[in-house]
């Protein structure tokens, strides 16, 4: 009759050593994509933001931080989000839900404490604005 030897291994202990860094741009970026996909934001960042945006993604580099600031200590981030609202939106209940969404997102990914989120609407998008329609002639 054979005998079967099994065999158990052990993982190794994780290290209690050691230091995570999140560089600011790391936060910023999840900042941006959380506070981007709140319903009513029609784009983040100020006019001229918005306008090196556009060239960046004619480009095909698309930045997902713009129009957020952020200052990362150890363990705390404070944020500055800067927003286009969709009009007829509620412009406190978007900003509240934008407050809301990046601190989410700060602490389930990052794991850091947000002490505080500001958000400022830069303006309102109207729909059709964007639109460009050659004004018609006046004969």
């Amino acid at each position: 009759m054979a005998t079967t030897t099994t065999r158990v291994t052990t993982p190794a202990p994780l290290v209690d050593g050691g230091k995570t860094v999140i560089v600011d741009p790391v936060i910023a970026k999840i900042a941006g994509i959380a506070a981007a996909s709140v319903p009513g934001v029609h784009a983040l960042g100020g006019g001229a933001a918005r306008v090196i945006g556009s060239i960046r993604e004619a480009v095909g580099a698309k930045d997902l931080g713009q129009g957020v600031h952020v200052e990362v200590g150890e363990k705390q981030v404070a944020a500055d989000i800067t927003i286009v609202a969709e009009y007829p939106e509620q412009l406190q209940r978007v900003a509240s839900d934008v407050r809301s969404a990046v601190v989410d997102a700060i602490t389930e990914l990052a794991g850091m404490e947000v002490t505080e989120v500001n958000v400022t609407v830069v303006d309102v998008h109207i729909p059709g604005d964007d639109d460009t329609v050659a004004p018609e002639r006046v004969q």
